[in-house]
């Protein structure tokens, strides 16, 4: 009953608009779903059914319809009118909503095919276009049907004898369907991080090891997160003139972290990278603010946990990614400036942890020295949190989805020639009793 008066009460908000008599899917709710649809719902992606045609669409109309109107889908969860926007925003305005809404309810009429705007076109392979180069692991991981898999490792030499520059990067598994998630890291040369293990064989680190890096040993120069894979997500594109650096000598750290879904399957994950064409003028990295320090209460349904992050010389600020787990309820990014000035930069105040989003600044914003991002979440360790797995327990910083993470991470421009290392000072705690870890040491996901 709650979810049909929400549904109804969301309809009288698409607005007073009279559609037409006829509604119908070629004309009107085609152009939409090739807008805000497709580039997920085509074959080859994963998702549960394609949309790219009336017969794949009429089944599915009425689904359409409560979806869009809860704003399930499409995912987006930046809460609007709030903070910057993003040049990346997926959601359907109310006109589209009203349409789709107006097309399922007076039949979901096919229409005029001549009426239909030309198919859509989608890479077969890979969305940055053809890679210079592409990195895999010596051999597939195999999933087991049923289980806890745990964050897996393989190291990957990248045999370059040079600096390089990469303008495009995008890291894509072959199993969709059993990933949560993977990341490419870079290991510079000299980094002591995973030392311990081999070249080319996949490895679960110890605890011992896993300790080490929750404590945040070790400086930014110790891995480099180069690409991300997640469900609903999309790779980043850097603009002319920038690239993030891959050193002479470094390797690739993949790091794989999968689900049981009752079938056995394998995974041998793909990295492509496009290099730049010459020296950029500006280099991207990303870092975070995190918090590894917090513990979450039983039956907490609106625990605070901050982190924060100083800038000791100018950066540009490109885009933001939260990242929680299940116990995840809302999440927060704002910049306080040398002047005292705040200025709330993302609201997500319903953060759903099956979609790991970034949100790219529709124009870069400049962060002067003494600039300090702060980042605080909330959890709801709650009965009244359906993914929750055991409000009766005390939640604190783990790798696996009922444990939980405070990420947030951002991606920087800066001088080609600068230091990543530079850009950040230590800070104190920012919360009494969940001290925050700043940037510069990037958390596993």
């Amino acid at each position: 009953m709650r979810i049909l008066l929400f549904a109804a009460a969301a309809l009288l908000a698409v607005g007073p608009k009279t559609y037409a008599a006829e509604v119908t899917f070629y004309e009107d709710a085609l152009p939409i779903l090739q807008s805000h649809c497709q580039g997920c719902h085509h074959p080859g992606e994963g998702t549960p059914m394609s949309l790219l045609n009336y017969k794949e669409v009429l089944p599915w109309a009425k689904a359409i319809r409560e979806a869009v109107l809860l704003k399930k889908m499409p995912p987006w969860y930046a809460e609007k009118g709030v903070g910057k926007k993003f040049s990346n925003d997926r959601s359907l305005s109310q006109e589209e909503i009203g349409t789709l809404v107006a097309w399922a309810d007076t039949g979901a009429k096919k229409g005029d095919l001549a009426a239909a705007p030309p198919p859509a076109k989608f890479a077969d392979s890979w969305s940055i276009g053809k890679p210079d180069l592409i990195v895999r692991p010596p051999k597939p991981y195999r999933i087991p049907s049923k289980g806890v898999i745990e964050y897996t490792y393989v190291i990957v030499p990248s045999g370059f004898t040079e600096d390089k520059w990469v303008s495009k990067v995008e890291l894509k598994p072959s199993k969709r369907e059993h990933v949560h998630h993977l990341i490419a890291w870079v290991r510079p040369p000299g980094s002591s991080y995973f030392e311990e293990y081999s070249v080319g064989d996949f490895f679960v680190p110890s605890v011992k090891i896993r300790e080490r890096r929750r404590e945040g040993e070790g400086k930014f120069e110790r891995r480099q997160l180069l690409a991300s894979y997640a469900p609903g997500g999309i790779p980043n594109r850097l603009e002319a003139g920038q690239a993030r650096l891959i050193p002479a000598g470094s390797d690739f750290i993949f790091e794989l972290h999968y689900t049981a879904n009752g079938t056995a399957g394998t995974d041998r994950p793909q990295l492509g990278l496009v290099f730049s064409d010459g020296p950029p003028r500006q280099r991207v990295f990303t870092t975070a603010a995190l918090n590894s320090k917090f513990v979450i209460p039983p039956n907490a349904s609106n625990h605070r946990v901050e982190a924060s992050l100083t800038m000791s010389a100018k950066a540009i600020l490109l885009d933001m990614m939260p990242h929680m787990h299940l116990r995840g309820k809302s999440f927060e990014y704002r910049a306080v400036y040398p002047n005292g000035k705040s200025e709330l930069l993302l609201r997500v105040p319903k953060y759903n942890f099956n979609w790991q989003l970034s949100y790219v600044l529709e124009e870069p914003l400049t962060l002067p020295k003494g600039t300090r991002i702060e980042c605080t979440a909330y959890f709801d360790n709650s009965w009244s949190n359906p993914h929750n797995p055991d409000p009766t327990q005390e939640v604190r910083w783990g790798d696996q989805n009922w444990e939980e993470m405070m990420i947030g991470f951002i991606s920087l421009a800066i001088d080609a020639d600068q230091n990543p290392e530079s850009v950040f000072v230590s800070n104190k705690p920012v919360n009494k009793g969940t001290p925050a870890v700043t940037g510069g040491n990037i958390p596993a996901m």
